[in-house]
């Protein structure tokens, strides 16, 4: 890590990035925002827009479980709980005839309230309280590690998933009819996105988990001229954003996250206008 610092401090003399954990927060952003602008995309053309929201709450009520159970990993806790939790709303929107956002609804009021009843025994949520807006300042080496193959194996996966998920997307049944395995691929990727989520959220936050999954793609789908694009001007806008939106919290001493999410929606609405030509 030295050797990336120094490389760092040689490309990008700024005041902001004189402190360890800027550069740590830098890296992480670097990270997430790829991971995020990747996979929003899909979340967006699949009409999944609450689905991260559901799965950041889920994240409170997998700590709270790995309380009772005595766990001292957080994050193992966060992961299978949050997996089995995109499983089941996955299940359940196959098996219902209830629309899917008031599925997902369901899910996510029924796992907030869980969790902070767990939490908040005995007045001691005010120690998890940390987890609703992130902290990315807090990202440590290892974190990193964490992040760095969580974005390589989506990546791979990402590779094989895109042409199943384009065409179902576009028309389940066409889908269908080449062979695709529509339930398969959505549930793969709603599992995905679940430990994206999970590994995130520390920093980024319960609150701001989904715009930072959904405002990129949006902002991309205002200007992109072809599927490709669409993906690229994604994971662009992401990454921009991320480094804007962290450089303006350590100006303005504001919280990263939020920064992130603003910097997103301004994006967003400068490109809203483009969308009608």
């Amino acid at each position: 890590m030295n050797t990336i610092y120094a490389v760092m401090d040689t490309l990008l003399p700024f005041e902001w990035l004189g402190y360890g954990f800027m550069k740590n927060a830098l890296l992480a952003m670097l990270l997430i925002a790829p991971l995020f602008g990747m996979l929003g995309t899909m979340a967006v053309d699949n009409k999944m827009a609450f689905f991260s929201d559901a799965l950041g709450h889920s994240a409170l009520t997998g700590i709270a479980i790995g309380v009772v159970l005595g766990w001292e990993n957080q994050m193992a806790a966060m992961l299978i709980f949050g997996i089995l939790w995109a499983i089941m709303i996955t299940f359940v929107k196959h098996n219902s005839k209830m629309s899917a956002d008031t599925i997902i609804s369901v899910f996510s009021s029924m796992s907030v309230a869980l969790g902070l009843v767990v939490l908040s025994r005995g007045g001691a949520f005010a120690k998890y309280s940390g987890m609703l807006v992130g902290d990315v300042l807090s990202v440590t080496q290892g974190d990193l590690l964490a992040l760095l193959v969580t974005l390589l194996a989506a990546a791979v996966i990402w590779a094989l998933l895109f042409n199943p998920l384009l065409v179902t997307s576009i028309n389940a049944p066409l889908a269908l009819s080449r062979g695709v395995r529509a339930k398969l691929t959505e549930y793969v990727f709603t599992v995905l996105v679940a430990v994206a989520v999970m590994v995130s959220i520390r920093w980024v936050g319960v609150m701001l988990i989904n715009s930072l999954l959904i405002l990129p793609a949006a902002a991309s789908r205002n200007v992109a001229r072809s599927a490709a694009s669409y993906l690229r001007l994604s994971v662009l806008i992401s990454l921009l954003c991320g480094v804007v939106g962290l450089v303006l919290s350590y100006y303005l001493n504001t919280s990263a996250g939020a920064a992130v999410v603003l910097t997103a929606a301004c994006v967003y609405f400068v490109t809203l206008p483009l969308r009608r030509k």
